[in-house]
């Protein structure tokens, strides 16, 4: 049994749903499929929460209705029987109903979860109506049945292969099942997320439970290119990676792949590939155990990054003082990308500035603390990069007009990364792109 995973743009529009269908069915092998909601979805849904949760109903009303219109146009193209239009009509009512009743609701956290959720119900229960009109044979397998995180946020794997495995085995004449990406229930039971990009989590989630031949990650790009297409001119997609390889990619900024889903895929060695809805017959990207080569693969880059360096010539040597500045961080559960130290201080980089202030406020008595904030760090990556010849010269050589804030090599055979001001991001992904792939 394999795992296909349809992102927004790939469900975005009626045609795209009905090419969907035919990619699915275009074998015989058993499988489950995952689809997030359609594109543009979850941020109107994400507005409509926002605009209740700062009382403003008559915004939220206008954002729902706009929403609705949207689906019922949808739902005109996506289906053609009086039933079918009629079945997939009352979805539309349901969900939308739900939507409106919550404007009379006080707003909580569990009541976001709730609304963000209705993208995913939406759009694989209208799917499968596509599926019924057309005679496929299918069952839609709710999220919400098997899939669940633990009190720390994390999927509890154990227990989604036992509650998928049971389902499985309840429908076992079935070979088509639909399901939702990116919703979850929580250790309370109620409905949750797994966050952005989730939906590549619940596909690797689900591949890893029942053992999957493979995950296709099905989106809107021939499978991961060496660099930012969006930024840079001449790209070209890598057809072979391992699972270290992909994740320091996923990790530093390549969009096409959420940062999570590859550890549940590199755990139960299950092959994931990318692929594009748009071109079906493009070779993609294969990402499994062991790499094909060495040398540098790909690079990629992530925004929002801020610096923060404390100086201290009295204690930076002293017995245990990285450890108390490490602890700061993991109070707030603020991770670090990058660390750099001398004789008088230490810099680490965080993604996030949810916590900022608190954790400046702990770091004051260590030391003067200073931030850069506005950083982005580019990562160049590929198999026993740091041992290969040369491309350390290489990445320096091409970068040599860029100033350069802190530089991580060594701590991963596999990762080369810098961090700059995120003004240079783009002269930088262009540069290296030539000096170091001759692109």
């Amino acid at each position: 049994m394999k795992v296909m995973k349809f992102g927004g743009t790939s469900v975005g529009k009626p045609e795209r749903m009905h090419q969907v269908a035919q990619l699915i069915t275009a074998d015989n092998e058993p499988k489950i499929v995952v689809l997030s909601a359609l594109s543009g979805t979850t941020n109107a849904l994400v507005g409509i929460s926002d605009s209740i949760a700062h009382s403003d109903r008559e915004s939220a009303k206008r954002k729902i209705d706009e929403l609705e219109a949207h689906y019922r146009n949808f739902v005109q193209t996506l289906v053609h029987s009086d039933a079918s239009l009629a079945n997939a009509n009352a979805i539309v009512t349901e969900h939308f109903e739900f939507l409106n009743i919550i404007l009379k609701i006080s707003f909580s956290e569990a009541l976001n979860k709730d609304i963000l959720a209705q993208g995913e119900l939406m759009s694989t229960k209208l799917f499968c109506v596509y599926l019924e009109e057309n005679g496929i044979d299918h069952l839609l397998l709710p999220a919400l049945e098997f899939m669940s995180i633990d009190a720390n946020e994390e999927p509890q794997i154990g227990s989604i292969k036992v509650k998928l495995s049971q389902l499985l085995q309840q429908h076992a004449s079935v070979k088509l099942f639909i399901t939702q990406g990116y919703i979850c229930r929580n250790i309370r039971g109620e409905v949750d997320n797994l966050k952005r990009g989730g939906s590549d989590y619940t596909a690797s989630l689900v591949a890893a439970a029942i053992n999957a031949s493979v995950c296709e990650i099905w989106t809107d790009i021939d499978g991961m290119h060496n660099n930012d297409p969006r930024i840079v001119e001449k790209t070209i997609p890598v057809e072979l990676l391992s699972f270290d390889e992909a994740a320091e990619l996923a990790y530093f900024g390549a969009k096409i792949l959420h940062p999570a889903c590859i550890w549940p895929a590199q755990h139960y060695n299950v092959p994931v590939k990318l692929l594009n809805t748009m071109q079906p017959e493009a070779k993609g990207t294969t990402i499994q155990e062991d790499a094909d080569s060495v040398g540098a693969k790909a690079v990629a880059a992530k925004d929002g990054i801020i610096a923060i360096k404390i100086k201290s010539s009295r204690m930076l040597l002293a017995y245990g003082f990285l450890r108390k500045i490490f602890e700061v961080f993991e109070k707030y559960k603020t991770s670090i990308d990058m660390i750099t130290t001398s004789e008088v201080a230490v810099s680490v980089t965080i993604d996030s500035d949810t916590h900022l202030d608190a954790i400046i406020r702990e770091l004051d008595p260590f030391g003067n603390v200073e931030i850069d904030t506005d950083q982005a760090i580019v990562s160049l990556v590929g198999n026993e990069i740091a041992q290969t010849p040369d491309v350390l010269k290489k990445v320096f050589d091409s970068i040599s007009s860029v100033p350069v804030r802190m530089v991580s090599y060594g701590g991963s055979k596999h990762n080369i990364s810098i961090l700059i001001p995120a003004s240079y991001k783009k002269q930088t992904l262009q540069l290296i792109n030539k000096g170091v792939f001759n692109l």
